[in-house]
C-alpha cells in the first residue's frame, strides 16, 4: 500500500520514525523505495548532482522531468517534489500553476515550499484549500544562500522564536510536515514537541519526527557534503575503482 500525508501524520502520534530521502531517478528511486524508505523527495538538491554549484539555477522543466522517473520506481514511498526557485514566490497564481504541472503531471502526492514568512504562509494556506499537499521548511533555506549563507539558523533567541513561530503558523496553513534544516537540536526538539504535523529533520538533531538527507551524500557519492552528514558507504571508491579496472582489461585485451 502506497504511504499518505495522513499516515504520517498517525506515525508521529505513534511516535514511529519516518525515513526518508532524495532521488533523482528511476535506479536510486527503485532502490530506495525497496529498502523501506518511507518518504522520498524530489528535492531541488538535485541541481547540484547535476552539476550546478547552488539549487538556484534548477527549472521546473528540470524537477518535472526527474520526478516523472522517480514517480516510475516507486510502489510504496510517498513522493514530494521541490517547487524550484522563482517558480512560487510570485504570486499565488504562479505557485498553483507550477504546484499543479507536478502533481499532474508526475504522479507525485506533494509539494515543498521553502519559507515561513508571512506571504508564503498565505499561498500555502491557499494551495491546500485547493487541494494540493505541502510540506513545509524552515531554518536553513537553501534558495535563499545568498541571503544567509549556509550558516546553522536559529542560534539567536530573536532567531529561534521566529523559526518556531513560522513552524507554527505553517501548521496553521494546513501543512502536512515540516522540514527543520540546520537550527540547534533544542529548538528543533521544541517546534516538534509544539506541533502536531511531523517535522523532518536535516541536521536539526535526533528529536525530529523522521530524518532526511540527500542520498548521494549518504552513498559517499558527493564531491563534498555538509557537516552532520552521515557517509553510509563511499561509491566515489567503488566506481571509480570498477571503472579503472574495466579501463585497464579493455586497453590490455584482457575484456571481453
Amino acid at each position: 500500500m502506497a504511504i499518505t500525508t495522513q499516515q504520517l501524520i498517525q506515525w508521529k502520534q505513534q511516535g514511529r520514525s519516518i525515513v526518508a530521502l532524495t532521488a533523482w531517478d528511476y535506479a536510486i528511486a527503485q532502490l530506495l523505495d525497496a529498502a523501506g524508505v518511507d518518504l522520498i523527495l524530489v528535492g531541488d538538491s538535485m541541481a547540484v548532482v547535476l552539476g550546478y554549484e547552488t539549487t538556484l539555477p534548477i527549472t521546473l522543466e528540470e524537477m518535472l522531468f526527474h520526478a516523472k522517473s522517480v514517480r516510475r520506481g516507486v510502489k510504496r514511498a510517498l513522493i514530494v517534489v521541490d517547487l524550484p526557485f522563482l517558480t512560487y514566490q510570485e504570486s499565488f497564481q504562479q505557485a498553483m500553476h507550477s504546484a499543479g504541472l507536478i502533481l499532474k503531471e508526475t504522479g507525485a502526492q506533494a509539494v515543498k515550499l521553502e519559507g515561513g514568512y508571512p506571504a508564503m504562509v498565505e499561498t500555502i494556506a491557499r494551495l491546500v484549500q485547493a487541494g494540493i499537499p505541502v510540506m513545509g521548511h524552515v531554518g536553513l533555506t537553501p534558495q535563499s544562500v545568498h541571503q544567509i549563507g549556509l550558516r546553522q539558523q536559529g542560534k539567536s533567541q530573536e532567531a529561534a522564536e521566529r523559526i518556531l513561530n513560522e513552524a507554527i503558523a505553517l501548521e496553521q496553513a494546513g501543512v502536512f510536515s515540516i522540514v527543520l534544516e540546520h537550527i540547534p537540536a533544542d529548538l528543533a526538539n521544541l517546534v516538534t514537541q509544539k506541533l502536531s504535523v511531523p517535522t523532518i529533520g536535516i541536521g536539526a538533531g535526533p528529536h525530529c519526527d523522521g530524518q532526511i538527507l540527500v542520498t548521494s551524500d549518504v552513498l559517499g557519492l558527493s564531491e563534498k557534503h555538509p557537516p552532520f552528514v552521515k557517509v553510509y558507504t563511499n561509491l566515489r571508491e567503488t566506481i571509480t575503482k570498477a571503472v579503472q579496472d574495466y579501463t585497464v582489461e579493455v586497453r590490455e585485451r584482457k575484456f571481453p
